[in-house]
């Protein structure tokens, strides 16, 4: 097959995901492949300004692909979500899809909308229980906040990513960004949302904390 021509596989994949979150296939289909992953995100997993395929969620589906993983990847990732959003929106998702594993990348605009550190924790141990109570496996996606922010909430924010996998006793990522948000060159003109060469680094930093949980 001539190289430029789309691993099959990978669509079929990505089609079937997609049909999954929008509630078109049954629940069973869920179970057809030996791990489901769910990705609930914000702009940084909804591959926000690239092109379609580009971002480290996609990143991923291609690696479990390629690696022969009979994995299926949902991302139910939405540009500018809170966790306040993924609080309401992580129940009815896990009831339907019933996936194996829970990633959690939220957090970042919570800072943008005013919302305290104590919400923001709690509306985190609340998405872990209802992964925990449909028997997900969690992994947590740290995130950091620029200084502006001021020194004791930007403490306060970064510390609650290891404050909750401890009690939890969930898995951490302690920052999404690491060895990205120091490089200007790897972000797009907002300064906030990072290219597509920046992205199979944001997979470098994921990989090894999710792998331990691919293999239970």
């Amino acid at each position: 097959m001539l190289s430029f021509l789309p691993n099959r596989r990978l669509m079929f994949r990505a089609a079937m995901s997609i049909l999954l979150v929008l509630g078109f296939l049954p629940q069973a289909y869920a179970h057809s492949a030996s791990k489901s992953i769910l990705v609930l995100g914000d702009s940084l997993s909804a591959e926000y300004g690239l092109s379609r395929g580009q971002g480290w969620v996609s990143l991923l589906e291609k690696k479990l692909a390629d690696s022969s993983m009979n994995t299926t990847v949902i991302n139910a990732s939405i540009s500018g979500e809170t966790t306040s959003g993924g609080r309401v929106r992580l129940p009815a998702l896990v009831n339907r899809i019933k996936p194996d594993i829970v990633i959690i990348e939220l957090g970042g605009n919570d800072a943008l909308r005013g919302l305290s550190v104590a919400a923001s924790e709690e509306n985190f141990r609340t998405m872990i229980t209802a992964a925990k109570k449909a028997n997900a496996e969690v992994l947590l996606i740290g995130m950091k906040i620029p200084p502006n922010y001021g020194k004791e909430y930007t403490q306060r924010f970064f510390a609650l990513y290891a404050t909750l996998a401890k009690e939890q006793k969930i898995r951490l990522v302690p920052f999404l960004l690491e060895g990205i948000a120091d490089r200007d060159d790897l972000f797009q003109a907002d300064k906030i949302h990072p290219i597509a060469s920046a992205h199979p680094l944001i997979l470098n930093n994921v990989w090894p904390q999710l792998t331990p949980l691919l293999k239970k």
